[in-house]
């Protein structure tokens, strides 16, 4: 699959007092990142909801390798890892221009938004292996 690449200005509510971005604000941006590339393979939280299946954050392994600072123009990028019928790997880098600043694994399962494990939809595991 191509790389999706989502682009994030950095503003001064993502910096702490160093005026460094924040390191829980590289988890907004990382969310962003990954929904946009849900959004751009036609899928929408809205529409999984109505069907009662949400996603999940499972885990998360970061690395933090370099700081963003405040007016900085950064690109999330988003690629699939892995699939299966019950999770989502994907690998996710935060860079400003060539250089990586934050890298993480990411591994999303589904939920019934009632409560409780979900498979991921058939059809949404097919677009995914078709991009993969």
């Amino acid at each position: 699959m191509t790389q999706h690449r989502f682009p994030i200005r950095i503003y001064y509510e993502d910096t702490d007092f160093s005026g460094n971005v924040y390191h829980a604000a590289y988890l907004k941006f990382f969310e962003r990142g990954r929904t946009e590339f849900l959004r751009d393979a036609g899928i929408h939280h809205s529409e999984l909801a109505a069907q009662g299946i949400a996603f999940a954050v499972r885990s998360m392994d970061i690395q933090f390798d370099g700081a963003a600072h405040i007016d900085d123009l950064l690109t999330v990028t988003t690629e699939i890892g892995a699939i299966t019928g019950a999770r989502l790997t994907l690998t996710q880098a935060i860079l400003r221009d060539q250089t990586v600043l934050t890298r993480a694994n990411v591994v999303v399962v589904a939920i019934k938004t009632a409560g409780g494990a979900a498979r991921l939809p058939r059809e949404l595991v097919a677009r995914f292996a078709a991009k993969a």
